[in-house]
């Protein structure tokens, strides 16, 4: 089974959803040894697995598959309809209609019978704990599994889980934090103070992550008890990433000063570039996920394919400014050079 402790670089790009972690990505990272991902978020089966047999056809190297945990059914579906009513007058400018609101699980059984059945090196898991049952069947054919936690008490758990590693998540970390509680807002502990607190409380391999761009902070939280670190605002301006343009031109936009937590988007808690979108809507977004980001769904479609920022998730860490535009490997091999030294 593959731990933390094989990776030649200690650093995993993080998974990102809607498309960024491409298998290109995933495959450039390994490659140089650290650890990449794809996130299984938002994709049917086949789209997983498509990109799985990609990432193999082009490398050896361990990689892992993020998945988002089934969120409990919505209870502010009235709370839906009212955010939809506000959207629609937006929508009609741009010519694209609403889709109705849907209440599903992102095909999590199947994805899950999909990674035990190829043996993926590593699962993690966001917004919440697999079930014993998974957990179990994924070990028995060799796969490594970690929770993302934001919490002590989500580590205590976790760990109740039988789970080989947990991802620590600050609260500087670019979209959605991992809450196991679609409405819980984000703590406000740094992260090297919540890692300390976490190694306290459990005795599971940690990865930090959130906010951290530079080989300072790496060196910082390896030195503090992490066993590896994970970034992804660092690999979004990549030349492997597969981010919108207009999202990778957002982040050295002199127009766009700050990140802030919002829900307009998606309904539940993540950071992102603040923009007009997210000025307009915040405040009427309901905790309703993934219904809101359904919702929104075409209305940033919409604003990618016209390259407009204004009205796209643009998520983002609090150290976006240290993002470039070059190669994957140049970014994990300037930072494992600088974390060295």
């Amino acid at each position: 089974m593959f731990t933390l402790a094989d990776l030649r670089i200690p650093v995993i790009a993080a998974p990102m959803a809607g498309g960024t972690s491409t298998p290109h990505l995933v495959v450039a990272v390994g490659h140089e040894g650290g650890l990449g991902f794809l996130a299984a978020g938002y994709k049917t089966p086949d789209v997983l697995e498509r990109q799985i047999a990609a990432v193999r056809g082009d490398s050896r190297h361990p990689f892992g598959v993020n998945v988002f945990l089934p969120q409990a059914p919505p209870t502010d579906l009235a709370g839906v309809e009212r955010y939809r009513r506000a959207l629609e007058p937006a929508a009609l400018a741009r010519g694209v209609t609403l889709p109705p609101t849907r209440v599903d699980d992102d095909w999590f059984a199947e994805k899950v019978d999909l990674l035990v059945g190829l043996r993926v090196p590593v699962v993690s898991f966001t917004f919440g704990l697999p079930s014993a049952d998974v957990v179990a069947r994924l070990h028995s054919v060799g796969t490594s599994v970690v929770a993302t936690v934001t919490s002590v008490d989500e580590a205590i758990q976790s760990e109740s889980r039988g789970v080989d590693a947990l991802c620590v998540q600050g609260p500087d970390a670019g979209g959605h934090r991992g809450t196991f509680n679609t409405s819980d807002k984000p703590e406000s502990i740094p992260l090297p103070v919540l890692v300390a607190a976490v190694l306290d409380s459990v005795t599971l391999p940690i990865v930090a992550a959130g906010g951290i761009r530079s080989g300072e902070q790496i060196a910082e939280l390896l030195a503090g008890g992490a066993t590896a670190v994970q970034l992804g605002t660092a690999f979004l301006r990549t030349d492997e990433s597969g981010a919108q343009h207009a999202h990778k031109d957002a982040l050295a936009d002199p127009r766009f000063t700050s990140t802030v937590i919002t829900r307009a988007f998606s309904g539940r808690a993540a950071r992102g570039l603040l923009n007009a979108f997210i000025t307009e809507h915040d405040a009427g977004a309901p905790w309703a996920y993934p219904q809101v980001h359904h919702l929104t769904a075409v209305l940033r479609a919409d604003a990618g394919r016209r390259g407009d920022p204004e009205g796209l998730a643009l998520w983002a860490g609090t150290g976006y400014r240290s993002a470039t535009a070059e190669p994957a490997a140049d970014v994990l091999t300037r930072l494992w050079q600088e974390a060295c030294a």
